[in-house]
This record gives structure tokens, sequence and C-alpha cells, in this order.
């Protein structure tokens, strides 16, 4: 009706902007090169950001790119959640339908959250808290697929409109985009971002991401707004003119163009207002009265509003309304929208200036039109936007007893989308109107329909009413999946209070919120959350089963999983499952009995627990629970290594990516990605397990998975003797686990990393207190797997440091602590039998007795074990031995010449160091087939000139600069010469470290 006239910009001369349209054109090249690019472009209201967009896209138009633009809705704070990717999607279904749907073939339910054209989204899980990354990954990897054979340019307009989920999916989309065609291009409105404005910690955290570039646009130069008034007047302005609209207009391109066009309309009759809402009104008023009444109503209704919405509450006649439309079109205040029949205002500024020029009961008649006519008539707008659009109408036209209900209607729209963050502000809103609105429209609401956070308490879901304290569960829920854990938090907390102020107490709801408070302890790292979990259980204590019951049930049993998993943690877990399945609870059910197998494959049931972690498994896969699916697979694979099966281990990790990565359980992957590198380095695939790190470390989207990689990073660092590497991704690792929430997973391996950095710079003190700390604290039931390592390289920095003066004090209650942290371990599978094997003999070569009979038993204990680095410390020790008694020279050469080839292939310094001065010492070659020759003198293996290994010894021993110039009767500046030379030669960063290396490798002994 309107298309001659669907004109976004009023300016014909496209004006400056060079540089900036350069960088995105250059942009689009490298992306169809196939490098993804990305773009934010900001700049103050009016100040050209949609000309040079639109410039933009008609140079990639003619380059053969697929364009998909969206923009972001201005509704308040409610929001349309992912408003501009559905909108791009949506273009993207209409221009290449076929290469969608095949793109989207078999997660069209999923991907129906964001385009609800592809069918129907089904109910949301409640417990999956990887839904809404898992709907985020679908996402990219479908851009990813449809941007494989063409351009493909994505642009989200107005992001400082955006909803929180329109935020979080677009840095995720630009955090995870590798591949593709694709160039994405944002822009926002500066002037709008406050300090407190959301957008602003995103812009922030996208600054840090090298792959973005943002792109600031500034106001026009005198001769830049010269050139577009020549535009617009299609004549020479003069340099009156000109002058006096820079002046006013202070460069910015949409300012110039209301002035240029309201000297127009105003025909010279006096001064313009200063004000800045009477410049962007003073067009609008020129208007018809019908057609200044339809911009107002347009100004009302949202960013943009549909022709039959409007005809509705316009109330013309459609001669009239079409008439005022084509008036307030013909003077460029409203457009029409070029992929549908609705229409918005040509700039959001003139829309806010009419909007904020309503009268307070104008506004509210507006809203009430609005919500009334999509009331009879819901087909007006589209179905994913209808929930939202009427609770809005409704609360802005102040009718508590209609807008509750519709805000409660919109927030379960919005969780079934995974939008939590708008799923929130809804629920926060329907708190706000309960007490407004009159209580038989609160009676009629049911739980059933709005509250599905938290399993039902024992009352009839269809005749109880919705009460305060189900919008407050929903709501802690809603906070903790969107990331607002402090805000779920205090709503917790709230409950908590209603519940101990209300007259009848509610056992069942106070259990449910304990439980919650103890999760969000934990992971705000408040403290291990065992006090709330312990006071749930009080609370349902003696109770009938019940569904709350086997979640209170299911939380003990996964905290003492993590933490304790003895006794008491295998009774909760077996309690779980059995009320699971008396209330028929099967999502439960299956979560404590994957809880259970795990706890008996650390309680020494092997088989049978491996058995039950199978069948979860099996069954969450056959149900569809991918969620529980994936955490099978990691469990698993974490028992798995746990029992020294680390190659099953490896294979089955690969088959959980697979699984999660296709069903984008973004947080499941990097879980298993951080158990398979686990797995890999003990199997001695070291760069595997690095690259395995590294990448779960640049994906990871939480925390402890980070942490998890820095800690497998700084392990392997460590064995490499990458000293400097290890201690900064041990810091990493330590700043992300914490100290209030102490799980030996994580602590454990932690101090077993921390020992072996304080072994190797000489820091023995270090390694005691470490050892002192883990002997005090214990080893639960199943952390066999991380205390033995941590025992194994205590003893050796013990053993390694026999014969320090600073050593032998306080030795004996060191080993002491060391044997008792012994006798706490178990020792379920060969692999760590053969720890305990090789502990001995360190714990007996710290003493000075060791044997090679015994270090052969450890050689043997290894050698079935795939645990390559392991068995060649274990080779090197024997050999080192057979060298010491005399004799076996050649079976100490073999030993040496198989520790050293795997040494020097796992890349780890230290032990290919060991093996080298070991072989130079007793002049054994360490080429196969060389002859052995007669021993070597110590140091030569470092060029260590005999007056440095004097300076050493006296080093090792605890001595000064000062005191070893004594001794040598040489200057204290020559002896701090040789230190400086021993330090150097020796490749060591201190004088501990230096003594530590003399002693490990026998330099300061001669050979018999």
């Amino acid at each position: 009706m309107l298309g001659a006239v669907e004109t976004r910009s009023v300016s014909p001369v496209f004006v400056g902007r060079a540089g900036e349209l350069t960088a995105l054109t250059e942009a689009l090249s490298r992306a169809t090169a196939g490098e993804p690019q990305a773009l934010l472009v900001g700049g103050e209201a009016g100040v050209g950001k949609t000309r040079l967009v639109e410039e933009f896209l008609d140079a990639a138009r003619a380059a053969g790119a697929v364009v998909a633009l969206g923009g972001c809705v201005e509704l308040g704070a409610d929001g349309l959640p992912f408003a501009p990717f559905a909108t791009a999607l949506r273009t993207l279904r209409r221009v290449l339908p076929a290469e969608l749907a095949a793109a989207a073939d078999g997660q069209e339910g999923e991907l129906a959250r964001l385009l609800p054209e592809l069918g129907d989204p089904g109910g949301p899980d409640p417990s999956d808290e990887d839904a809404t990354a898992r709907l985020f990954e679908l996402t990219v990897r479908l851009l990813e697929r449809l941007a494989a054979d063409r351009t493909l340019v994505l642009v989200l307009e107005d992001l400082h409109w955006a909803d929180a989920s329109t935020r979080h999916l677009l840095t995720y989309l630009l955090r995870t985009l590798h591949r593709g065609r694709v160039v994405v291009v944002a822009t926002y409105r500066a002037d709008d971002i406050h300090r407190r404005h959301p957008l602003r910690p995103l812009l922030a955290e996208l600054d840090r991401m090298r792959t973005i570039r943002r792109i600031e646009l500034a106001r026009f130069t005198r001769a830049e707004v010269h050139r577009q008034l020549t535009g617009i007047l299609a004549a020479d302005p003069g340099p009156a003119l000109a002058e006096e609209i820079f002046e006013r207009s202070d460069g910015n391109a949409f300012f110039v163009e209301e002035l240029a066009a309201s000297r127009s309309c105003r025909e010279g009759t006096g001064p313009l207002s200063d004000s800045l809402r009477d410049l962007l009104l003073v067009r609008v008023e020129t208007l018809p009265e019908d057609a200044q009444r339809v911009a107002r109503i347009v100004a009302e209704g949202g960013s943009t509003v549909e022709y039959g919405l409007l005809a509705a509450t316009a109330r013309l006649t459609e001669d009239d309304l079409i008439e005022a439309l084509r008036a307030a079109v013909g003077a460029n205040i409203l457009l029409a929208v070029p992929d549908g029949d609705g229409y918005r205002f040509r700039h959001s500024l003139v829309r806010e200036a009419v909007s904020d020029d309503l009268l307070p009961g104008e506004r509210s008649r507006l809203n009430r039109r609005y919500a009334e006519a999509l009331e009879a008539d819901p087909g007006l707008v589209r179905p994913d936007e209808r929930a939202t659009r009427l609770a809005t109408y409704w609360y802005h036209a102040h009718d508590p007893a209609k807008a509750l209900p519709a805000v409660l209607d919109a927030a379960v729209a919005t969780r079934k989308r995974h939008a939590h963050a708008e799923r929130l502000r809804l629920l926060e809103r329907a708190m706000e109107l309960w007490d407004e609105a009159p209580a038989e429209v609160r009676a009629a609401l049911r739980p059933v329909d709005y509250a599905e956070s938290y399993p039902p308490c024992g009352c009839d879901p269809d005749t109880t009413p919705l009460s305060r304290l189900d919008l407050l569960a929903e709501a802690a829920v809603a906070a903790r999946l969107c990331g607002e854990r402090e805000r779920a938090l205090k709503i917790g907390k709230m409950a908590l209070r209603l519940l101990d102020d209300e007259e009848e107490h509610d056992p069942l709801r106070a259990a449910w919120f304990w439980t919650e408070q103890a999760r969000l302890q934990s992971t705000l790292g408040r403290g291990d959350g065992w006090a709330e979990i312990a006071r749930a259980q009080e609370l349902v204590k003696g109770l009938p089963p019940s569904a709350v019951h086997a979640v209170v049930l299911a939380g003990a049993a996964g905290w003492g999983m993590l933490r304790n998993p003895g006794p008491d943690s295998l009774a909760a877990a077996e309690r779980a499952v059995e009320y699971a399945r008396l209330v028929r609870a099967e999502a439960t059910e299956l979560n404590a009995r994957l809880t259970l197998g795990t706890i008996m494959v650390a309680a020494g049931e092997r088989d049978a627990g491996l058995a039950e972690m199978h069948a979860v498994r099996e069954r969450t896969t056959a149900l569809g629970h991918f969620h529980e699916a994936a955490r099978a697979h990691i469990n698993i694979v974490s028992a798995l290594e746990s029992l020294g099966r680390s190659a099953e281990a490896v294979a089955l990790a690969d088959a959980g990516i697979e699984l999660a990565r296709t069903r984008g359980l973004v947080d499941s992957t990097a879980w298993l990605r951080g158990n398979k590198a686990e797995s890999l380095q003990s199997l001695g695939r070291w760069d595997e397990a690095r690259a395995e790190a590294e990448r779960l470390l640049a994906s990871a989207t939480s925390t402890k998975p980070r942490g998890s990689a820095h800690l497998r990073l700084a392990q392997i660092a460590a064995d490499r003797g990458e000293t400097a590497t290890a201690a900064r991704h041990l810091a990493e690792a330590a700043a992300v686990y914490g100290s209030r929430d102490p799980i030996p997973q994580y602590t454990l391996p932690l101090a077993a990393t921390a020992v072996a950095l304080a072994a190797a710079g000489g820091r023995l003190a270090e390694v005691r207190d470490r050892i002192a700390t883990a002997a005090g604290t214990g080893f639960p039931p199943g952390t066999h797997r991380y205390g033995w390592p941590l025992v194994l390289a205590a003893a050796t920095a013990e053993a390694d440091a026999r014969g320090l003066p600073a050593a032998e004090d306080g030795r004996a209650d060191a080993l002491a602590a060391l044997r008792r942290c012994v006798r706490a371990l178990a020792t379920p599978a060969p692999v760590w039998a053969a720890h305990a094997v090789q502990v001995a003999e360190e714990l007996a070569r710290a003493e000075d007795r060791e044997t090679s009979a015994r270090w052969a038993e450890a050689v043997e204990a290894w050698t079935p074990l795939d645990r390559p680095h392991q068995l060649a410390r274990a080779r090197h020790r024997l050999a080192d031995v057979l060298l010491a008694e005399g004799g076996r020279r050649e079976e100490a050469a073999a030993l040496l010449r198989q520790a050293h080839a795997v040494a020097t292939a796992l890349g780890a310094r230290p032990l290919s160091e060991d093996t080298e001065l070991l072989a130079a010492r007793a002049r054994l070659s360490l080429t196969a087939g060389d002859a052995p020759g007669a021993p070597a003198r110590p140091g030569d293996g470092f060029g260590l000139t005999p007056r440095e290994r004097d300076v050493l010894a006296l080093v090792a021993a605890g001595r000064s600069n000062r005191q070893i110039a004594g001794e040598l009767f040489i200057s204290p500046k020559t002896a701090s010469v040789h230190v400086s030379n021993i330090l150097a030669k020796l490749g060591v960063s201190g004088r501990g470290e230096a003594a530590a290396l003399a002693h490990r490798l026998h330099l300061l002994t001669t050979p018999d």
C-alpha cells in the first residue's frame, strides 16, 4: 500500500564515513574467505549508525551475500526475548527455506524456542541447567552450517534495548563462532549506555576479545554537514544556513535532517526552541490531527505496531486511518515495515519524544485499548510475541486484575524459550502486582499452570490457589538459571522468612528452599552448603515419601559424593532412589541412581557401581534426558580413571563429547574434555592432554571447568620442568576453587602440584606443610586417585632432599605424617598398588635404606599399566640403586635408555636430565650398543669446574656468600660470581633449587 515510501533516511547522499565503511567491507572480504568477523558500531542517537549499515548492506548484497537484519525491541523492562535473533532467523527462513530446514534438521524443537515457525518447542525441563547453553550452541552451529557455502551478514540493531537473553546469546555467538563465512554487525546507542546500563559490562567483555572490532561514529564536521544539506535540499544551502544548522545540530546527522525539514515545515515562522523535545516534535505537530493521533498511538504500542492492531486501537474508519498513515509516512515520521504490515517511527528519538509528550491518563488509556484489542483478536500479533505484549499493555494500563495473570502467562512463555532473565523480570513484576490484584483473581490462579520449578508439596494443584511462595520458587530458579545467583539467594531467604512467619509451617516447601540455598552457597563459594542440606533433611524427617523428600535426599547424596562418599552418603542415595520410585519422580530417581553408582565405585563396589551408572546412561539416553545422559558419561569416565582404566575413559569421553556437542550441552562438553585430558595425561599422551585442556580453556563458559583446565596445564608443565608456566596455571586454578568449599577432587590435586613445584624450588618446608594439612584432614573414600600422587610427590621430595642440612630438622615428623597418609589410602586397583610400592621405596630412600629388589618390584608393578612416566621414573631409580650397589651395569644402562627415551618423548625435562646426569656420572651410554666406560666425575653433565663444585657443596649446606668466601679464602664478590655461574649452568632460579638439584642428581658425591 505504501511501499513507495519505505525510506529509512531522508538524506539522499551518503556523507563521510569512508573509513568506517571500508572497515565493514574489509570484514566482508575476510568472512568471504572463511574467517568469521564481528563488529560493534556505536554512536549517539541520530549520528548515522543506521545509514552506515544501510550502505554496507547494499554493498554486501551486491557482492552476493545473504543479509539478515534483526532489531532489538523497546518494551520497557519486559523485553521480547531473543527478538533480533528471531527476526533475523525468520528472514533466513524466508530467503533460504530449504537450506535452513536442512541446517536445523533434528533440532527443530530446540531451535523453535528462537523461531516458533520451526515447530513446537515442548515443555522445558526445570532441572536442565544446560538448556539455555544448549539453545545457544545449536544457534551458533545453525549459522555456521548456513554460512558454509555462502557469505552471511547478520545485523543486530539497537543493542541498548536488548533483553538479557539476547545479550547472553550474542556474547556466546561472538565467543564461539570459529568457522563459516559470517559477518556479525551489532549497533548500539552510545549515549544511552550509562554506568549501570546492562550493556556496559558486555561491551567491556567484548573489548577484551581480539576478534571483535569496535567502530565509534563521530559527529559530522562543518564540511560534511554542508554536503548533507546540499543532498537534502538538492541545492547549495549557502554559508549562513549551513553554519546555522551546523551550530544547532552540533554535527548530529539526524538533527541536521530535522532542522532542514522543520525549516520548511515552519515556513520561516520564528526561531526554533532550544529544547530537544520541541525540535523532535515540531514536524509531528504540523501533521493533520488524525495523523498526530495515530503517531501518538504508534509511539505507545512498541517499536513496531501491526496494522490490524493499530486499526483496532485507533478506532478510525479505514479510509481515515489510511489517510493519517499516508500523511505520517509522507512526512518521514513513520515507516511501513518492509517485511510485514506494520509501522514504526523512522527514528527512535522521535518516538521517545512523542511518547514522553503523552499525558499520564492518555498513556494508560492507550495501553488498555491495545490490551483489549489483543485479547479480542490474539491473531493481531505473532504468537511468540503475544503473551509478552499483552502483559506489557495491561501492566502499563495500571489494571492489576488483568495484569497479574497476563504477566504470569508471559513468564510461562519465556520459560519455554529458556529466556530465564526475562522470566525473572516478569515474575518480579508479578510479585509487585500480587497485593494489588483482587483476592478473587489470585484465588483463580493455579500452581499447575504457573509453578513448575519445584515438586508438588502434598497439595492438590488443581484446587489449591497459587501462592506467593510459588512465585518466589519460580523466581529463585529463574534467577539461578540466568546467572543471577545473588538474586536467587536473596529470593530464597525472603521465602524462608515468609515460611517462618506463617501460622502453619510448611516443612516440605521450606526443605525445598533450603536445598536450593545449599546449591547456591556452594556455587557462590560462600560455604559447602552442608548446613542448609542438614536443615532440609531435618525438616522432611518422619514425613511420608514425597517428591521434595526425594530431592532433599538426592541433594544430600550429591553433596557427599563430592566431599565424603562414605556410608551416610550411600544411605542417602539409596533412600533418594527409593523415595523417587515411590512417588514416580523418574528424573530425580535417575539423578540419585547415578550418584549412588558413583558412590558405590568409590566405596569399592566397582562392578555393581559401574553397572548402575551405565544403566542410568542408557535410560536417560532412551528418554531423551540428554543433560542427565551427559552427566552419566562424565561420572563414568571419572570412575574409570579412578580405577586406572584410562584408555576406556578416553573412549567413553569421546562418545560423551559427541553426545553433548550434538545436543548443545556446553557445560557437559567442558567437563568431559577436562576428564578426557586427565586420562590422556595418565596415559602419557601429554601433547594431546594439553591440547584438550587448552581447548577447554578457550570454550568453557563456567569457572570450574576452566579451573580444571588450568590444573591440568599446571601438572603437565610441572612434569616438563616449566615451573613458571606451572605456577601461573596453578594460581589460576587455586583462584577458581577457593577455600570455603574444600572438595577433595580439587584440593588434593592442587596440593600435589604445589608440592611438585615447591620441591623443584627447594622449598621443603612448604612440602611438609602441605602434607601435614592433608594428613590432618584425611582422605575420604574414593579419593585415593588424588591422594597417592600427592603422597608420592612429597615422599620423592623428602628422598631427594636427603643430606641437606636444612632437611634434617623435622624429617622424622614429616616421614611420620607421610606414613599416616599411606595408611589412610586404599589400593583398589593395580595402578594404586603400584603407587603404594613406589611411595614405600621413596620413603626408604629418604632414610637411606632403599634396595634394588624393592625398586624392581615397583618397575614390575608399573610395567603392564600403560603409565609411561611413572614407569620411567621407577626405572631411573632402579638403575641408580643398581649402580650404587655395584655391578649390573648393563642392566642399569638398559633401564636408563628406556627411561630416557620415554622422558624425551614426553618432554619431561627433569626426568630426562636425571637420566642423562646419572648416565654421565656412571660413564654409561644412552645409545644402545655402546659399551659402558669408567665413571665420570660428578658435575660433568653441567660443565661445573672443580671450584664451582666446591661452592655448590657449601650452597647445599646452607652457607651464605660471605661464609663461602671465608671457608674458601676468596672474596664475597668472587663467591657471588661463582654462585651466579652455578645457577646459570644448572638452569635454576635460586639457591634452594640448586641445593635440591645437587642432592637429587648426586652432584656432590663421587661414585665408588
